[in-house]
């Protein structure tokens, strides 16, 4: 009788790679992380092979694992491979840009290897087995240093033609009031797009606008907490434009469930306030999405990668 291989999930940041093991029904057998090279590509698949062996031979120990039984391998980055080009594109990681990093992964292991965006990896994560478990359709948000946006229907990822779905950050803020527009600039060459008001750092340069104070948003959230009235004021307005974003997503996708990851998703104060509000730009007589906290927390993206092979790596 064939056992079925463990599934390997990486998880490529900015600051560190992060390796989990899950055996066939989810459950996690061992994490491993090491430093990411940062800004040198070829160090970086040399870093995930050697983090992929280790963590083989820690499941294996003293032999390397059997063909049969060689784990699958899914890596989650910053980024998307171009269906046109087959090279990244889109990555914050700018030295995997222009790169066939899944075709030198898979040459390096000696093996396929299924790459996904890392917000699409968070999404797959939570609809397995996580807040959204047994709905048909989950839209993962990413509030942290960014803004970004995955999309799991029946439990896969979708990754869409251009392979950009659930990239809602890179949209304009719906709705603008006369004071948000043009909008600040942001990387991508536009103005006033959602990330440019909904991240981390936009909180923060919300805040000292309205205060002359600079301040992270962790510490914004606990001066709102205190009743500081010029934190409150920062967050209300961070939570009308976080329900005017999630509203045109609920239009256009209508999921079952809206998960929040990134640092952001910490504010347990948006899944009362932001339902309250969306309502009001949502096109039907009523909600029934539900607003939810991650259940894997941080590990929820390099689960979902290990998850982008399907029970015992069938395709």
């Amino acid at each position: 009788m064939r056992i079925a291989p463990p599934r390997i999930g990486i998880d490529l940041g900015g600051t560190k790679i992060e390796a989990i093991a899950l055996d066939p029904a989810g459950k996690p057998l061992i994490r491993q992380r090491r430093a990411t090279p940062v800004g040198d590509y070829d160090a970086t698949v040399r870093a995930i092979s050697e983090l992929v062996h280790d963590v083989e031979s820690a499941l294996a120990p003293g032999m390397p694992p059997p063909a049969a039984h060689r784990a699958t391998v899914g890596i989650g980055i910053p980024g998307t491979v171009s269906p046109a080009s087959g090279l990244v594109k889109n990555a914050n990681s700018t030295w995997l840009i222009g790169r066939p990093f899944d075709r030198d992964i898979a040459a390096a292991l000696g093996r396929p290897v299924r790459i996904a965006n890392d917000a699409n990896c968070f999404a797959l994560s939570e609809a397995i087995d996580g807040a959204g478990a047994r709905a048909a359709t989950v839209f993962g948000v990413i509030i942290g240093t960014g803004v970004g946006g995955g999309v799991a229907i029946d439990g896969r990822p979708l990754v869409g033609r251009n392979a950009i779905a659930g990239e809602w950050g890179h949209n304009p803020l719906p709705w603008p009031r006369d004071e948000e527009r043009p909008g600040r600039a942001c990387y991508c060459g536009r103005e006033g797009c959602i990330e440019t008001f909904l991240s981390g750092p936009a909180l923060a340069e919300d805040f000292r606008l309205g205060s002359g104070q600079a301040m992270t948003a962790p510490e914004i959230v606990a001066l709102a907490n205190a009743g500081d009235s010029l934190a409150v004021a920062a967050l209300a307005r961070y939570e009308d434009r976080l329900a005017r974003g999630l509203a045109a997503v609920i239009n256009l996708l209508d999921p079952d469930v809206i998960v929040l990851g990134g640092g952001l998703s910490n504010i347990a104060r948006l899944y009362e306030s932001v339902p309250r509000l969306w309502g009001r730009h949502v096109f039907s007589d009523r909600v029934e999405t539900r607003l939810l906290p991650p259940v894997h927390g941080d590990s929820s993206g390099v689960r979902g990668a290990a998850w982008l092979w399907p029970a015992e790596g069938a395709p």
